[in-house]
């Protein structure tokens, strides 16, 4: 019987509540699958997706590519555990004239061959039936893998498809995603995903000086970042008026510094009004002023409990790009929409602010009533 046979990677690390963990998977592939015509069964270290559509199965492969916490899959041939049933299903796999090797793993301890001799004997036969053949243990050309589960079935496969590795979406619980139109944030999103994290994001636009398109761009993008993190919701926020009384009444050089401040406030608020544990940014040391180390404590510091997850922080542009591209987001976050981030920027901003000099310009600004204001004008965007 045609099967897909699925593995956990970091899951086995996990000591007495590793069922907590892989319930979490489960649930996590019964949902990426949700609309599939499939069986889905366990045995101790495997699950097995069985009984679908012929016709369904690119897609459903495409579908498990995607699922944070599964390691890789094959697509394998179900047989009894017995000798004789494994032989004739390995014999099924043409090796004319090419190099081959044998692989023989027993999760039962119980079936009466070693794995090491097992191995030798199928390849044996295998050399009987294709004589042009040839043994390779080192770079063969072809691996025939026999997987021998407690579940009294083994699996013959001849490759496997790497997945997206990690822990399942919610073990970590869920964070806050500050979400620009860049390259970098949805690569921050994708990271924290990967470690469990659930997310929602916040978009900060300043219509009329930025359009209804470059919004659209970060709707896309979130569009994208769904097909691995489930659905999100989206905290679209209008800054406008906040970066119009910066750019009046504070210094030019501090500007970036003020208005990253004043979105972590906005973040945290945010993230009180709907239970999330983290506020979560594309932010790379170095990379622009605005993520120096002395930027980043003093945007930081306006976060009082919460932690803030900088998963790109030691990661390079082209790493950054390299992922980007990988999850289909880099595309879409070079259109030339601009951000808010990009509106009334001085030109020499400052690279090493300090907390003081922060707020001092701070003081000039009502804070609180603009925060409050942009909160009140809050969309939500249920992105699916």
């Amino acid at each position: 019987m045609k099967v897909l046979l699925l593995r956990f990677g970091e899951l086995y690390l996990k000591g007495n509540n590793r069922n907590v963990f892989e319930m979490g998977l489960i649930n996590n592939i019964k949902e990426m699958l949700a609309g599939e015509d499939f069986k889905f069964s366990k045995t101790f270290g495997r699950y097995i997706i069985s009984n679908y559509k012929d016709e369904r199965e690119k897609e459903i492969v495409a579908k498990l590519k995607r699922v944070f916490g599964l390691h890789s899959f094959s697509k394998a041939e179900e047989v009894e555990s017995n000798a004789e049933a494994i032989t004739g299903e390995v014999l099924k796999t043409s090796v004319e004239g090419k190099s081959f090797k044998v692989i023989v793993k027993r999760a039962d301890k119980s079936f009466p061959v070693s794995s090491m001799d097992f191995a030798a004997r199928l390849g044996g036969e295998l050399l009987k039936k294709y004589p042009s053949s040839k043994v390779d243990l080192y770079n063969p050309e072809v691996e025939v893998n026999v997987d021998i589960r407690v579940n009294g079935r083994a699996y013959i496969y001849t490759f496997s498809i790497k997945c997206q590795g990690g822990l399942p979406l919610k073990s970590a619980g869920k964070g806050l995603l500050l979400l620009s139109g860049g390259i970098d944030s949805p690569v921050a999103g994708y990271l924290m995903g990967k470690r469990g994290l659930a997310l929602e994001a916040v978009h900060f636009h300043s219509y009329p000086y930025t359009s209804e398109r470059a919004k659209e761009k970060v709707i896309s993008l979130a569009k994208i970042l769904s097909g691995y993190v489930g659905q999100i919701k989206l905290h679209v926020i209008s800054f406008t008026k906040i970066q119009e009384a910066i750019h009046v009444h504070c210094k030019p050089e501090y500007m970036i510094t003020i208005m990253r401040r004043i979105m972590m406030r906005i973040a945290e608020k945010l993230c009180q009004k709907n239970e999330l544990g983290a506020i979560v940014t594309g932010e790379s040391l170095g990379q622009v002023a605005s993520q120096t180390m002395q930027s980043m404590t003093v945007t930081g510091s306006i976060v009082d409990v919460l932690p803030v997850f900088r998963p790109c922080i030691a990661m390079d542009k082209e790493e950054i790009m390299d992922v980007a591209r990988a999850i289909d987001t880099y595309e879409t976050s070079i259109l030339p929409y601009e951000d808010c981030c990009t509106v009334f920027l001085p030109k020499n901003p400052v690279i090493k602010p300090t907390i003081e000099k922060a707020e001092k310009e701070e003081a000039h600004l009502d804070i609180d009533a603009l925060v409050e204001e942009a909160l009140k004008g809050e969309k939500l965007i249920i992105i699916k």
